[in-house]
């Protein structure tokens, strides 16, 4: 029987965030160079890789749909579970029947050598049924994983993953268990990341974490704007995109030096939750309304119109109706680029899913509507903004929309564009490369603007 992954075929399945979705991509690029085949999902496989999510009940339901759906695709298959999914549950994983192997986080840069370890034990014992786990005690280490990306995923960005953890405790959530505490990568090692990604083409990097605000305050103190500052050294990169903040990060001192960095791009995501101080405090979350309305006001005095981008979870417990209309009015006024609009739900074994006053789904759908209708008219609202200007857009991919090719693009406020392919040359817009164009062609909403 095979010992190792040299020749298999090996899917890999993704669920949850961006760290998710970075730490998949160094397990695929380490599973390739080590001779495994990467297929489909939907493809008969030797091995099934899903890397789960653990955010919500709904993540951890999605994360065991996919392992049986796995072993319903090959049952002769090897099916690993890896993830928040298997700290949070690991008893239920041991008794998964579908789950030949199960790998906690700080565990997926060992892949190779776990999966290999696995088939040479199975072998010795002649038991092709033998389950195995690697997990750690993720609550009690302060050890950063180390993982390097070498090759692109994408035509021209990147996403940077610079540190681990959460020290937040909000009420609603269980990640801090899943992910443990804060642990920052060395620059370093960020650094040389960057530099080996710009020599494979990569023009614009994400910096992401599972609470990027706290990088370094396991060093002693945070040092978000110190790294941003010193990956604008690299040459080649062009731009530097940061993902979602803390809003406590953006003082007057801190906004300016970030605007002093002319490749960090003016898009903020500012975590809100909640437009309302009452739900603030049940969720735990450590700041006012009102500080954060300051933090938007500086950010717009400090840059030329930034994007302001947010998330919100509507019908948290107790949430009455004075209190979302409160919430509503709040996030009309700070009128933001866009608002990620989550309904809440129920997460086994945090605070909030033993709280009083549990709303129906029907209540939450309704307040969710209200939020979304609003978001995609501030959305259009904020790209009517730019049309007539020059902009400077990054291409990235062809695309296929309502029948016709377009090259597809972003400006650095995380704008859409799109051009016709007939007109790509006129443009100078190929893939990998940043040119000034007059967007007539913005995608706004269902409509294109051609």
């Amino acid at each position: 029987m095979q010992n190792n992954v040299n020749g298999l075929k090996i899917a890999l399945h993704n669920l949850g965030c961006k760290v998710n979705s970075y730490e998949m991509d160094v397990m695929s690029q380490k599973l390739k160079e080590n001779g495994a085949e990467i297929v489909p999902f939907d493809e008969k496989a030797d091995v099934y890789i899903i890397n789960t999510c653990t955010v919500t009940n709904i993540a951890d339901r999605k994360s065991r749909q996919m392992l049986h759906r796995a072993k319903k695709e090959n049952p002769e298959a090897t099916v690993v579970a890896v993830g928040c999914y298997v700290e949070t549950g690991i008893d239920g994983v041991k008794k998964d029947e579908c789950i030949d192997l199960a790998v906690g986080n700080n565990k997926k840069s060992e892949i190779v050598e776990i999966l290999n370890e696995f088939f040479e034990a199975r072998n010795d014992i002649d038991d092709k049924t033998l389950n195995g786990h690697s997990v750690i005690d993720i609550n009690h280490t302060n050890e950063y994983e180390d993982m390097t990306l070498t090759q692109m995923p994408e035509h021209t960005r990147a996403y940077i993953k610079i540190q681990d953890g959460c020290n937040q405790f909000c009420s609603y959530c269980v990640i801090p268990y899943a992910r443990g505490r804060v642990r920052s990568r060395e620059v370093k090692d960020i650094l040389a990341e960057i530099k080996g990604l710009v020599a494979a083409g990569c023009k614009e990097v994400v910096l992401t974490g599972i609470h990027t605000s706290s990088y370094g305050v396991d060093f002693g103190q945070p040092q978000l704007i110190d790294l941003v500052e010193q990956i604008a050294d690299i040459a080649g990169i062009e731009r530097i995109r940061l993902s979602s903040l803390e809003p406590r990060i953006i003082t007057e001192e801190n906004a300016k030096r970030l605007a002093a960095i002319p490749k960090l791009c003016p898009h903020f995501h500012l975590s809100l939750q909640s437009g309302c101080d009452s739900v603030l405090k049940r969720m735990n979350r450590h700041y006012t309304a009102a500080d954060f309305k300051e933090s938007v006001r500086i950010l717009r005095e400090v840059f030329d119109r930034p994007a302001i981008t947010t998330d919100v979870i509507v019908g948290f417990p107790g949430e009455t109706e004075e209190e979302f209309e409160e919430c509503r009015k709040f996030v009309t006024d700070i009128d933001f680029y866009e608002m990620h609009v989550f309904k809440y739900s129920p997460r086994k074994g945090t605070v909030a899913a033993g709280m009083k006053e549990q709303l129906t789904d029907k209540e939450k759908t309704a307040r969710s509507e209200v939020l979304l209708h609003l978001t995609r008219k501030q959305a259009e609202c904020y790209r009517n903004l730019f049309i007539g200007e020059k902009l400077r857009v990054l291409w990235e991919d062809e695309e296929e929309i309502k029948g016709k090719r377009y090259m597809i693009g972003h400006t650095d406020r995380y704008v859409r564009v799109a051009v016709p392919e007939n007109q790509i040359d006129k443009y100078g817009a190929h893939s990998g490369e940043i040119t000034t164009v007059s967007p007539s062609a913005f995608i706004n909403a269902d409509t294109l603007l051609i």
